[in-house]
């Protein structure tokens, strides 16, 4: 599984752009140009950039009779008090920086390669409302300007350069079930979405969905050239049908799977709350960005993926499962 989480991590430092070239020469395409003397990093291809107004909006499943049709949105901040490393508690525990990228954080404060679930259970969180689960994605970087991990693992070491950004938001939401009801997830269930080498896989497990804010329901695999007054953002959508027995897989992914399109969970699989993270960003006109990856992956949008750990208590699982099958639109306080 994921044998390149464990390569060599023996990666040279680029060495910054001389003072006279722009951002436009580092796209080779002439994509962006804002005269800043000092790049980070080549930028991904122009052809990985796609402008939001040829995106169209996604179709959405209809809404059948014994629906679940509530939502439950959390605060859970920005990670303003930055939460990062380039470790990996769902797909490798006990690996330090077995990323080789670097992970945002919201909710629990404690997660690190070493954390076990009585940790996660004990420690602090940044939601409101006092959920102890983990989120956590890979950070997005502004390629204009240098970063200060440059000489990190999860960062420079792994080809990873640039100015980390703070996401402008943060929205946490579990939906319910276009088909049916929903049943509780079992504390400290793990869940993966989206494929983190998807440069060398048959691209089944892609679930990047980049988008600009404003314009609802356009999703798109490729980073997106937002106009001004908006910005990228990332829309991570979490599988939500579950074998009913495990908290995780060999694999992490086959004790949940996505539904079909049209909402229906396959054969022996119970639908969950299913969790919506969308990330929101501030990015000038004009200045490309990259999402952390694997060295191998070379920052390709495609690879962009999310992490989840369930260590809400059994009564705040149960008010938020009543929540989306009784239809309401909740918020944790």
């Amino acid at each position: 599984m994921w044998t390149r989480l464990f390569r060599s991590r023996a990666r040279l430092v680029r060495i910054l752009l001389p003072a006279a070239v722009g951002v436009s020469a580092v796209l080779g395409a002439g994509l962006i140009a804002t005269g800043k003397p000092a790049v980070a990093q080549t930028a991904p291809a122009a052809d990985r950039y796609t402008g939001i107004a040829s995106v169209p909006r996604s179709a959405l499943p209809a809404i059948e009779p014994d629906a679940s049709t509530g939502t439950w949105s959390e605060d859970c901040g920005r990670n303003e008090n930055g939460h990062r490393n380039a470790d990996n508690l769902v797909v490798s525990p006990g690996g330090r920086g077995s990323a080789h990228h670097i992970h945002d954080y919201v909710g629990n404060v404690a997660t690190t390669y070493l954390s076990s679930n009585s940790e996660l259970a004990a420690a602090r969180t940044t939601c409101v409302g006092g959920d102890r689960s983990t989120y956590y994605w890979p950070v997005l970087r502004r390629l204009d300007r240098m970063g200060t991990d440059v000489h990190a693992v999860g960062g420079g070491l792994d080809d990873n350069m640039g100015q980390i950004l703070t996401p402008s938001s943060v929205v946490i939401e579990f939906r319910g079930n276009p088909v049916s009801k929903v049943v509780a997830m079992p504390r400290f269930l793990r869940l993966v979405t989206g494929d983190p080498v998807a440069l060398y896989t048959d691209g089944a497990n892609i679930r990047a969905q980049w988008g600009c804010s404003g314009f609802r329901d356009r999703f798109t695999t490729d980073y997106t050239l937002c106009p001004r007054g908006s910005g990228p953002t990332r829309t991570l959508d979490f599988p939500s049908c579950w074998d009913g027995l495990s908290t995780d897989s060999p694999d992490h992914r086959t004790h949940v799977v996505f539904p079909t399109a049209d909402g229906v969970c396959p054969h022996a699989t119970f639908a969950i709350p299913q969790l919506r993270v969308t990330l929101a960003y501030t990015v000038p006109p004009g200045v490309p960005y990259a999402v952390d990856s694997f060295p191998e992956e070379k920052r390709d949008p495609r690879t962009d993926h999310g992490m989840f750990i369930d260590v809400m208590t059994d009564r705040q699982m149960s008010q938020l499962v009543g929540c989306l099958n009784d239809g309401r639109h909740c918020r944790a306080s």
